[in-house]
């Protein structure tokens, strides 16, 4: 059976919970609502939960180890079920990006993401797709004050529907490609969806 990791990125306090960083996290809980998951399972450094759909096994993961290390839970994972990166979704907040918009790529370099960097150092490869959720321009604040912040408002709302659309994402990545997928996710903006 073909075998798919998908993790969602973030930190595990409770102090981060509602955090721009923890977007992943978010993502990742979007998609476990939608396919009846529960991400509880304790193993590889982190939270785990595992399904079938459409004849694919799915196995969820939120890394436990805070945002730095997060390869080390991602390839102990992928480590354990024989999974190559081309068959590891990542779901990782992109301060590139504004609140609404997110990008689809199936490969690249970290961006300066932490996270994404310790991935791609542990797994040896950056050969693996990733759906970027975009969590707003610092507008002048700096960085680490930024992506610790806290949405509000509108943007809170905004990023309820782009949770949910990264998680259809990652699903249309296994069942059509990334090609179709980024022509289907890129340059969306759910900031104009009436949400």
């Amino acid at each position: 059976m073909e075998t798919y990791l998908i993790a969602g990125l973030g930190n595990p306090d409770k102090k981060y919970e509602e955090t721009r960083h923890n977007a992943g996290f978010k993502a990742i809980e979007a998609l476990a609502d939608k396919l009846g998951v529960s991400i509880s399972d304790k193993k590889f450094k982190g939270l785990c939960g595992t399904t079938v759909v459409n004849g694919v096994k799915l196995i969820l993961l939120k890394p436990l180890t805070y945002m730095n290390l997060s390869g080390d839970a991602v390839a102990e994972a992928a480590n354990f079920y024989k999974i190559e990166p081309s068959h590891i979704i990542i779901l990782f907040d992109d301060v590139n990006f504004a609140c609404g918009h997110m990008r689809v790529r199936g490969s690249g370099s970290a961006g300066g993401h932490n996270g994404m960097k310790n991935i791609i150092l542990r797994l040896g490869s950056d050969a693996f797709p990733r759906v970027r959720i975009g969590v707003g321009d610092k507008e002048g604040r700096d960085m680490i004050s930024h992506v610790l912040g806290k949405f509000e408002g509108e943007d809170r709302k905004v990023m309820d529907e782009v949770y949910k659309a990264a998680a259809d994402a990652a699903l249309c990545i296994i069942d059509n490609g990334v090609e179709k997928t980024m022509n289907k996710y890129n340059g969306l903006d759910l900031s104009q969806k009436d949400v």
